[in-house]
């Protein structure tokens, strides 16, 4: 096992959240002027958006809104809430929602009181030694950003979507009510969940080695993901799987499964994704259910050309979907079933397998082949260069 040193600062509040608990944080930070951000008006369906100003105004605490934050959070969305910072002097941003409105809030805090274009700033990629501190109530089980530093923003203009990470914009609290995933459509839960599931792989497959204790909780996750997801599609307000699929969330991404590891993960296919939805109206967890398979195919591809261990084929194999290596004639046999299995799950629960499904075709395979090379080269169990990401688009049609 390799060295690491491993710190999460948030404090994660799980279970039922109350008003007192929720003013009892904002004045822990002394928070005084408050930018409350989120997606679409669901929160004032469910009785959140109450909960949560109800507790603003007992606190006796001035709130703004950026409201309207888009699903994949635009650049846009960060100059509104750079602009209501700016002008209102804001001390605390409190995100409600899933990635979308976390990750709009650390661009916020990355680029508010910059005299640069928002989009500018975030592209010079500054090192911050510190940044308005960034509160969260979740509400969705998928991106798990509430855990660590990183965020994905997207640039309509100029069709770009891009991967930053900033270490001090680590939220400093959490609130998880399992409670306020009920509501979410079955579309939204399946997309969450092959978002989840494609985090753990990616952090899994970082080097050909057996990673010990840290890959076997990851396939201890794993496990959970594939067991709860159909139980919570089937059962909406089941509170034992949407709890436990909200806390494989949050430890997916939590950086828990870099310790012991040679790298922070492969990431290669969040890539590759990140250029299909930076083009096409496509959910982030949609793209990867449709992206990993391939990538893993041509990942095995590559170990056996250059006759490399197939060692993390083989235990998930075995670990996750408990199959038997002597019913198979070789390694290579028990690595493609497994990747099979990957893509039934993701047909069993109603997520496009293929780019065709959602209307993708090959017009811009070149254009996001070339752009996944722009910022730094990308995929730690292979490399994948231009080349490679468009034989594995071509494969995902």
């Amino acid at each position: 096992m390799n060295d690491f040193l491993y710190s999460i600062p948030a404090e994660v509040i799980f279970g039922e959240l109350k008003e007192k608990t929720l003013i009892k944080y904002l004045n822990k930070y002394n928070a005084s002027k408050v930018l409350l951000i989120y997606g679409k008006n669901s929160i004032k369906k469910n009785g959140l958006y109450e909960l949560i100003t109800s507790a603003l105004k007992s606190s006796e605490i001035d709130f703004y809104e950026l409201a309207g934050v888009n699903p994949n959070p635009d650049i846009t969305d960060v100059a509104r809430g750079c602009e209501l910072v700016t002008s209102h002097k804001i001390d605390l941003l409190l995100a409600v929602g899933g990635g979308s409105t976390i990750d709009c809030a650390k661009a916020i805090a990355c680029s508010a009181g910059s005299d640069t274009d928002p989009w500018e700033t975030l592209m010079s990629r500054p090192r911050l030694k510190t940044a308005i501190p960034i509160g969260v109530v979740l509400t969705t089980a998928a991106t798990g950003s509430e855990m660590n530093a990183n965020y994905v923003i997207s640039n309509r203009k100029t069709q770009e979507k891009v991967a930053f990470n900033q270490p001090v914009l680590k939220p400093s609290f959490v609130f998880a009510d399992p409670k306020y995933t009920f509501s979410i459509s079955k579309y939204q839960t399946a997309s969450g969940a092959s978002d989840i599931l494609a985090h753990l792989l990616e952090q899994y497959f970082d080097s050909h080695d057996d990673d010990g204790v840290t890959d076997r909780m990851i396939e201890g996750v794993m496990q959970s993901v594939l067991h709860y997801t159909p139980v919570a599609l089937n059962e909406p307000t089941n509170y034992e799987a949407r709890s436990n699929l909200m806390w494989a969330s949050s430890l997916a991404l939590s950086t828990l499964f870099f310790c012991g590891k040679k790298t922070g993960g492969d990431w290669g296919s969040h890539t590759i994704e990140h250029q299909i939805s930076a083009i096409y109206d496509i959910a982030h967890g949609a793209g990867l259910a449709i992206v990993f398979p391939n990538t893993l195919k041509y990942f095995l591809q590559k170990d056996i050309q250059e006759n490399l261990s197939l060692i993390k084929f083989h235990n998930l194999a075995v670990n996750v979907f408990h199959l038997n290596p002597t019913d198979f004639k070789n390694e290579e046999s028990l690595a493609n079933e497994c990747i099979n299995l990957f893509t039934e799950f993701f047909k069993s629960i109603n997520m496009p397998t293929t780019l065709r499904e959602v209307n993708i075709t090959d017009e811009h395979f070149g254009e996001m082949a070339r752009k996944s090379q722009l910022y730094k080269s990308i995929g730690k169990y292979h490399l994948l260069d231009a080349d490679a990401v468009l034989k594995i688009l071509n494969m995902s049609l």
